[in-house]
């Protein structure tokens, strides 16, 4: 393979950076006029047709063997449980929140990443995991002192796992087109969302106007097409932990977009929960000191 430029990966990773902080708000306009994991399969089958068009003019074949196994695992943790669990969540938890609860993924990379022995496990991320968990917890507190119930947050939470465990499992694999794997994992994805829909009873009807349409049309197109098959690149030339670290970033976008555009608000304590989480993160990933990148 031949070697990348750096400009050209930072560049792709602060693209996903500020794609994915705006994503969350956009999937919470979204639910303000579509069932949400009907959103998600609309989102997905919309992101299969584009990305299966781009292999048809590119003349790319789909992956097999492994990298076939490993674009379907990818497709079912990364969009088929990962999305389903985030777009419930975020029809009770502000997209700013999530986007902080999201902001745990390097860590819980860090983890999944030694036990798949691709990297290994250093003493300050565990300490980091942990002063995140207690951020995490105030989140929950303040969550349930506001009367609101706690699985929203809980889906969030298991949404974020699920994604980590989509890239690792991706990066296990051979290297392969991102295109091809991603369109393989959508495709997984939106049929997995389309039974998670029907099992929920969600009425099935295509949105109308600016309002349904603009946020499905912007998650597919942006938030999978671009972001996804960017990551997906990433992750043949990158080490999983340093692209994680994209999650520490979106939490400041998400907030931003969601206290301008949508006059969120946050309580004192899950500010303050959400400053530990992020104060974990720094810690477990001492972002502090300078990286040896390759």
């Amino acid at each position: 393979m031949k070697p990348v430029s750096p400009a050209a990966a930072w560049a792709a990773w602060g693209t996903c950076a500020v794609i994915w902080g705006s994503t969350f708000l956009a999937i919470a306009y979204g639910n303000d006029s579509v069932p949400p994991v009907w959103g998600a399969t609309l989102r997905l089958g919309l992101a299969t047709g584009i990305l299966g068009v781009i292999l048809a003019v590119r003349r790319q074949p789909l992956p097999r063997g492994r990298a076939l196994v490993a674009a379907l695992l990818f497709g079912l943790f990364q969009f088929g449980i990962n999305l389903p669990l985030l777009y419930l969540g975020e029809t009770q938890v502000p997209s700013g929140l999530s986007a902080v609860i999201f902001a745990t993924i390097p860590l819980s990379t860090a983890f999944l990443t030694w036990v798949f022995r691709l990297e290994p496990l250093r003493p300050a991320r565990i300490a980091g995991a942990l002063i995140a968990v207690l951020g995490v917890g105030l989140i929950f507190s303040a969550q349930l002192s506001a009367r609101v119930k706690p699985w929203p947050l809980l889906f969030v939470l298991l949404s974020s796992w699920s994604g980590c465990l989509a890239v690792v499992l991706l990066k296990r694999g051979p290297h392969q087109s991102p295109v091809a794997a991603n369109a393989v994992g959508a495709a997984v994805g939106a049929a997995v969302c389309l039974v998670w829909s029907r099992a929920l009873g969600e009425p099935q009807v295509l949105p109308h106007g600016w309002t349904g349409v603009l946020p499905v049309v912007y998650l597919a197109v942006v938030g999978s097409v671009v972001a996804f098959v960017l990551m997906a690149w990433l992750v043949n030339h990158w080490d999983v932990s340093r692209i994680s670290y994209i999650s520490v970033i979106v939490p400041l976008v998400a907030l931003t977009l969601g206290a301008v555009l949508r006059h969120e608000r946050v309580s004192t304590q899950s500010l303050v929960g959400a400053g530990i989480v992020l104060t974990g993160v720094v810690i477990g990933l001492q972002l502090w000191r300078p990286q040896a990148h390759s």
